[in-house]
C-alpha cells in the first residue's frame, strides 16, 4: 500500500485510489458531530449560492458553513462543533459549505473512494482503509482556507499514515501543542463568537467516533456524505 500526503485543492484533484480529504479545524469534525446529533445526510457543496438552492429542494434541512471562519449570512449554523452539539438534528439534512474541506471533496474527482479525515475518527479511518486494502492512498491536508499549510491537518495525515503502516501513533502532547500554533485562533477573545475555545477541544478528541464519512458525487456535482460504522 503506497501512502502519499498532498495538500490543498490541487492535491484533492491529484488524489487517487482511496482519498482522505482532511479538514480538522473544522469541516469534517463538524460532519462527525452532525451525524452524532441525528442528521440523516450531509450534502457538501462548494458554493454559497449552491447551498441556498439545495435548501429549497430539501424542506427538512439546515444550512451549515463559513466564509472567513464566520457563519454565512442566512445560514442556520456556522462551521462550529460547539454549535452543532447543542442542536437536535434528528431527521435533518445538513447542507454544508466551507472554504477548504467541502471544496476538497468536490474536487477529488480522480479517486476511486473518497472519505473525510479528522482527528476525532482517525482510528476508524485507518481500520476502514485497511479493510479495503487499496494499492494507493492519498491523504489530502486541505490547510487553512485551502491556501496555507495547517499543522492540524498535516498531523492528522501523519496519524493516519502511521496507523496504516502499523507504526506507533502520534502523542497527545503533539495534539495539545496545536493550541500554540494553528489552533491559537480559538483562544483569541476576538474570535469567541465564531471560533470558541471549545471548538479546539471538540476537534482534537482522539478517536471520539467509530465511523467514517464516505463521499459520493451526486448528479448535480455536489457530494453526499454517508456515515459508515466501523
Amino acid at each position: 500500500m503506497k501512502v502519499e500526503i498532498l495538500e490543498f485543492v490541487e492535491g484533492a484533484r491529484k488524489a487517487k485510489g482511496v482519498a482522505v480529504i482532511i479538514d480538522v479545524f473544522r469541516a469534517f469534525s463538524v460532519g462527525c458531530y452532525a451525524f452524532d446529533a441525528g442528521a440523516v445526510r450531509i450534502i457538501a457543496t462548494e458554493g454559497v449560492d449552491d447551498a441556498f438552492q439545495l435548501k429549497k429542494k430539501y424542506i427538512n434541512s439546515v444550512l451549515v458553513g463559513e466564509r472567513e471562519e464566520k457563519k454565512i449570512e442566512g445560514f442556520d449554523f456556522g462551521n462550529s462543533p460547539t454549535e452543532i452539539i447543542k442542536t437536535d438534528l434528528h431527521g435533518k439534512t445538513v447542507i454544508h459549505t466551507t472554504t477548504a474541506g467541502t471544496n476538497g471533496l468536490v474536487n477529488a474527482v480522480n479517486a476511486d473512494v473518497v472519505i473525510t479525515g479528522s482527528i476525532i475518527n482517525a482510528g476508524a479511518i485507518v481500520r476502514y482503509i485497511k479493510a479495503l486494502n487499496p494499492e494507493h492512498v492519498s491523504l489530502v491536508a486541505m490547510g487553512y482556507r485551502a491556501t496555507q499549510s495547517a499543522d492540524e491537518d498535516l498531523l492528522c495525515a501523519e496519524m493516519i499514515a502511521a496507523g496504516l503502516n502499523n507504526k506507533s501513533n502520534i502523542s497527545e502532547k503533539r495534539i495539545s501543542d496545536l493550541q500554540n500554533t494553528s489552533g491559537k485562533r480559538f483562544f483569541n477573545p476576538d474570535n469567541i463568537d465564531f471560533s470558541p475555545p471549545t471548538d479546539f477541544f471538540l476537534c482534537t478528541m482522539i478517536d471520539r467516533f467509530n465511523f467514517v464519512l464516505k463521499a459520493e458525487t451526486r448528479f448535480d456535482g455536489n457530494v453526499d456524505l454517508m456515515k459508515i460504522d466501523i
